[in-house]
């Protein structure tokens, strides 16, 4: 198959477990694999002592998630990552349009209960994906 494999993160459980799924399914069909953490603050904030001073922004952080998720999934795939400015759902959208994506991996987390009444990452991107979406279990992480 090859192509670009996209999936969500935000640091929890739950998120590891769908890119751990991403991971061997990007290997399955050899294809490559971008992590991808959303973010939609600007807030920046100032931290350092003396004169070194570093600015941090959420973009930062949500990259810093991207990377640290992308870095644990090991050998056997071409891994790359990115923050992207949006709400969660908006943002693996955007990014599949970008990169022309084949596949987007989300996890099952808040499908079920209220969550499910009020929608969720997964349902907002299986109805608006312009690509395939695969959805995995992560119900039994975290």
């Amino acid at each position: 198959m090859s192509g670009i494999i996209i999936v969500g993160v935000d640091g929890s459980g739950t998120s590891k477990k769908a890119a751990e799924s991403a991971r061997d399914l990007a290997v399955a069909l050899n294809a490559s694999l971008h992590v991808v953490s959303a973010f939609d603050t600007s807030r920046t904030e100032v931290v350092g002592s003396g004169s070194e001073k570093w600015i941090v922004t959420d973009a930062d952080a949500a990259e810093h998630v991207a990377r640290t998720v992308a870095e644990s999934l090991g050998e056997g795939v071409e891994v790359t990552y990115s923050a992207a400015w949006g709400r969660p759902a908006d943002a693996l959208i955007q990014e599949a349009v970008t990169m022309k994506a084949r596949i987007i991996v989300v996890g099952n987390r808040r499908m079920q209960g209220i969550g499910r009444l009020l929608g969720s990452v997964a349902n907002s991107v299986a109805h608006n994906a312009p690509c395939d979406v695969y959805i995995a279990n992560t119900y039994d992480a975290d």
